[in-house]
Order: C-alpha cells, then sequence, then structure tokens
C-alpha cells in the first residue's frame, strides 16, 4: 500500500466547501471520483482543511493510499485529464506510511483579497470581495498586529460547540495594497470556523471606525462573538499555502 501527497489548486465558486456534504457538490466528491478512476479502485482521500462554500485554494493538500503502482507524474497527468477546469493537481510525492494531510500538517497561510473600488471588476467576480470604502492602510496595518500571537480567539470563530479549544497561535498577519487590490496574508497554526474571515471583517470595522482598534484586547477577553466585526464575504478567501 502506497501512500501518496498531492498538492492542488481549485476555485471554489461552483462547490460547497472541500468536504463531502449531502447538500450539495463539493471539491472532494469530484476529486475522489476522478482519483478513482485513474487509480482504478475506490480511495477516499483526505484533506488538509475544510473549506467553506466558495473559498478558494492554491494551494491544498491531500493524502490518499493506494495499491496502484502508477508514477507520481502519471498520477497528475491523469487526475488533470478527469477533472473539471477550476481543479488543478499541481504535484504528486510518495510520502510516509504514516503521513496524512490534516495531522501532519503544521500551519497555513491564508490570503483575503479585496477589489478595492467605486466600480466593481469583473475580471474578478467571485475571485475577490468588492470593498467600496476608502481603506486606510496605516490604520489596518497597526491593528493586524494585535492578532500575531498565542491568543484565545472565541470571539472571532462560528460556534464550534462545547470543549473546542479556541486557543491558536498567528504568527504573521500582513497587509499589502497595490492600486486598487488588498492583500491580507494570514499564517497561523490552525484556524478555527470563519476565523480568518471575521478577522477580516473586524479590521473592516475599524477602516470603517465602527470598532475602535483600541478595543480589540477587551474582545479577546470577552470571549463574545457579538463583539466582533462582521464575517467577510467566502468569495475574497483563498488557502494560500500548507506547511509540513
Amino acid at each position: 500500500m502506497r501512500n501518496l501527497k498531492i498538492m492542488m489548486a481549485y476555485r471554489g465558486t461552483a462547490y460547497h466547501g472541500f468536504q463531502i456534504q449531502n447538500n450539495g457538490i463539493t471539491v472532494q466528491q469530484v476529486v475522489e471520483t476522478c482519483v478513482s478512476k485513474v487509480l482504478n479502485e475506490s480511495v477516499v482521500i483526505h484533506g488538509c482543511s475544510r473549506t467553506d462554500t466558495g473559498v478558494h485554494a492554491k494551494q491544498f493538500c491531500f493524502s490518499v493510499q493506494t495499491n496502484s503502482k502508477i508514477s507520481e507524474l502519471g498520477f497528475v497527468r491523469g487526475v488533470n485529464g478527469e477533472l473539471p477546469a477550476d481543479i488543478s493537481i499541481l504535484s504528486c510525492e510518495e510520502a510516509e506510511p504514516d503521513f496524512h494531510a490534516r495531522f501532519s500538517c503544521k500551519g497555513k497561510e491564508y490570503l483575503y483579497l479585496i477589489h478595492n473600488s467605486e466600480c466593481k471588476d469583473p475580471f474578478s467576480k467571485d475571485l475577490a470581495y468588492h470593498y467600496r470604502r476608502k481603506f486606510n492602510l496605516e490604520l489596518v496595518q497597526e491593528s493586524a498586529q494585535q492578532f500575531i500571537g498565542t491568543k484565545d480567539f472565541k470571539a472571532f470563530c462560528t460556534d464550534n460547540g462545547k470543549n473546542i479549544n479556541t486557543v491558536r497561535t498567528i504568527s504573521k498577519f500582513d497587509v499589502q495594497k497595490n492600486s486598487e487590490k488588498i492583500y491580507f496574508f494570514v499564517q497561523g497554526d490552525g484556524f478555527l470556523y470563519h476565523m480568518v474571515r471575521i478577522m477580516i471583517g473586524t479590521l473592516l470595522d475599524i477602516n470603517e471606525g465602527r470598532i475602535a482598534k483600541n478595543k480589540l484586547e477587551e474582545i479577546f477577553k470577552s470571549g463574545n462573538r457579538l463583539l466582533a466585526g462582521r464575517t467577510a464575504p467566502a468569495q475574497g478567501l483563498y488557502l494560500n499555502q500548507v506547511f509540513y
């Protein structure tokens, strides 16, 4: 039995997230079908993350066990030949028997992309959040640094249920602006449900004066989701990198 480590990218617009669900087509469902066909055996793929409906991935890892002797290049070419145009296999390599795309992951980086203009961009439809407000880059950059460190992010996630550990470590939170595009890069050891989108929404509320930047510490201490900002739309979010 071989254990393969696969990197792929996908545009999440047409999918109800990565993980198989009963209410709509998912990335996992489509990829599993194509991989099973190429390997000539029914397989289950294990993804590094659960992405929400409409969220994209520039680098997403999954692992799969197989009896097939297909070469790594043969896997890439074969599966890409079966996949729709909005999903692409980037690489394939043999992994150690105990490698698991989710449990072996040491950290992730997310990108949130905003088109900051009065006018919508037809070329970034479903790929960036159209944000019309004036953007104070210095204010948002300064505020973003308050998320860095090991903290309890209970106020910055959608309810995960009882007994969920909401402590996470954010090691990087960069905000960059290039013409009409704003890029948020967030790197950490793990992320809670909607956590990145709520952090981005909170920064946008700070940008608009709805939340004072000196209130972030108070919001962290409260653990109250209602005190944090909006949940930014899914279409601007990308799983950008995964680290092993």
